[in-house]
């Protein structure tokens, strides 16, 4: 009997270390170091239905995240799973060998997402998909709801109405916006929350069909109005940086934030009391179509050469899900770029609305791919043309100059 029983105990002895041989810890990296917590919880629910795999959070600061993930990639030391960036910051990596490629046979649910969702983490030269797309984001105006109210204004339909409402702000004592432009980033935003409406569709659409580039008297009258408005920036707000900028619009000192809707769940947190609303900037007429920047800012990717394969692939199937997305969207106030999902949050709501009509946030999504970026060349010039040291024609022709470097259809 005693044979029986020691024999009985070894094997379940060896039956537990088999299983603990056989359980996966999979390491995830991100730059999203405040989404902590919330992270944690979307792991232990993939791991209460994957007993078998467990998944270690790690964040690193957001500017360095590139440099520290290639660097370990390149080194063979780099996550199993990842928070990629989009657009040509995944491409980086994909055109080295880091990332595994993905299809629909390995996440079926991707057949589902948008063609701009999944364009922004495909590799251009060769049509592979390197990451399931995590969230998009949308260039706006936020406004302080109980200031417009206080002030008898609403959303404004045209620009006149945009300039009228400005007015009033500063009659009332109150900064109309709260935007500066001393953090380089803020001169991009500011172009795309203000002006897609006065670019419009058509000049867009011009563009990417080479038929067009930024000299154009559409891409210009629309910098034209960005230096007009400007003028309802705080004084000195060359020299205000983000942090400031942001505590100005909280503090309630000023009616309105050019900027992203990344911006809300940061906002409501520094003052939960804040009440706020949404609009896409107006075009010059109140016919004209109302539109907001839009680009996809992340995605989940995996390790060309993971830990273990099959449970990396099981994750970013979890990734694709609506279950997960749902989570994702009410949790981390995003909006998940995976279709069908619903809002707890109106003002999120508001925001999935306002993507219906939109142009792309196109000096991130489409002109990052060589050196130098229409990134930089816009905040460069922005910030000269808002010193009064260039015209908007002057920003529109080093943009396109600029560029011609490896846009061939810029190329004389």
């Amino acid at each position: 009997m005693k044979r029986l029983l020691l024999g009985a105990a070894i094997a379940c002895t060896n039956l537990l270390s088999a299983t603990a041989t056989f359980a996966t810890e999979l390491s995830f990296w991100t730059w999203r170091q405040e989404d902590k917590a919330e992270y944690e919880k979307f792991f232990a629910d993939f791991t209460k239905a994957n007993p078998d795999i467990t998944i270690k959070f790690e964040a690193f600061e957001a500017t360095n995240y590139n440099t520290v993930l290639s660097t370990a990639l390149a080194g063979g030391k780099g996550p199993d799973l990842m928070m990629t960036r989009t657009y040509g910051g995944i491409e980086s990596l994909a055109g080295a060998g880091y990332l595994m490629p993905l299809d629909d046979k390995k996440i079926p649910a991707v057949k589902g997402f948008s063609e701009a969702a999944l364009a922004s983490v495909t590799m251009r030269s060769n049509k592979t998909l390197y990451a399931v797309p995590a969230a998009s984001q949308t260039m706006l105006v936020i406004y302080n709801t109980e200031i417009f109210q206080k002030n008898g204004i609403t959303e404004p339909k045209s620009w006149d109405e945009f300039i009228a409402a400005c007015e009033k702000l500063k009659a009332a004592g109150v900064m109309p916006f709260a935007n500066g432009t001393a953090t380089a980033w803020q001169n991009e935003t500011i172009v795309s929350a203000l002006t897609s409406s006065i670019m419009g569709k058509a000049f867009y659409a011009d563009l990417m069909a080479g038929k067009t580039d930024f000299n154009d008297k559409r891409y210009v009258e629309a910098l034209t109005k960005l230096k007009e408005i400007s003028k309802y920036f705080p004084e000195g707000f060359v020299g205000l940086d983000y942090a400031s900028a942001q505590q100005l619009f909280t503090s309630g000192m000023a009616g309105m934030f050019a900027g992203g809707s990344f911006e809300l769940a940061n906002f409501a947190k520094q003052n939960p009391a804040l009440k706020m609303g949404v609009f896409a900037a107006p075009g010059l007429k109140a016919e004209d179509e109302k539109l907001v920047g839009l680009f996809f800012d992340s995605g989940f990717g995996a390790n060309a050469k993971p830990k273990d394969e099959a449970a990396a692939v099981k994750f970013l199937n979890y990734a694709a899900s609506k279950e997960f997305a749902q989570a994702f969207a009410n949790r981390l106030s995003n909006v998940s770029a995976v279709p069908g999902v619903t809002f707890d949050s109106p003002l999120l709501a508001k925001v999935a609305e306002l993507n219906k009509n939109s142009i792309a946030y196109m000096t991130l999504v489409n002109f990052r791919y060589g050196e130098p970026t229409g990134s930089n060349l816009i905040q460069a010039g922005v910030s000269k043309l808002l010193n009064g040291q260039a015209t908007p024609a002057d920003v529109g022709k080093s943009m396109t100059d600029g560029l011609a470097a490896w846009y061939a259809p810029f190329k004389k």
